[in-house]
């Protein structure tokens, strides 16, 4: 088995009109995906240590993952990684994330200074 959005959240998206497509295999997904955020999967999310191990390493990015991807989706990950994306995409233009973090300090920044009164 994988790892499946919870049903609330399913039927969050459904309810406001924006539609939704599940897949079995992260691979369907490539060619029509846009923006791919991944995360890791977290091991304290699961009822027991043997649960989590039949899937910890179902979802890696690799350089293989990427060929069917579309040339200008974006991969974006909140940092730091474990072993979810590889290296190798680091310097693919499609990846984001270091972009993301950086942008996320600023934007940080930004709301420190408004609740210091600086702005």
């Amino acid at each position: 088995s994988g790892i499946n959005a919870e049903y609330g959240v399913v039927e969050y998206v459904k309810n406001q009109g924006i539609p939704q497509t599940s897949y079995s295999d992260m691979m369907e997904a490539m060619p029509s995906t846009d923006v791919l955020y991944v995360t890791r999967i977290q091991k304290e999310r699961f009822p027991s240590p043997e649960d989590y191990e039949k899937v910890k390493d179902s979802y890696l990015i690799t350089p293989e993952t990427l060929i069917k991807a579309k040339p200008g989706m974006v991969v974006m990950h909140p940092l730091p990684r474990i072993n979810e994306i590889s290296v190798e995409i680091d310097a693919d233009p499609r990846a984001a994330y270091f972009r993301q973090a950086a942008n996320g300090v600023y934007v940080r920044m930004a709301l420190l200074a408004m609740l210091l009164g600086k702005c």
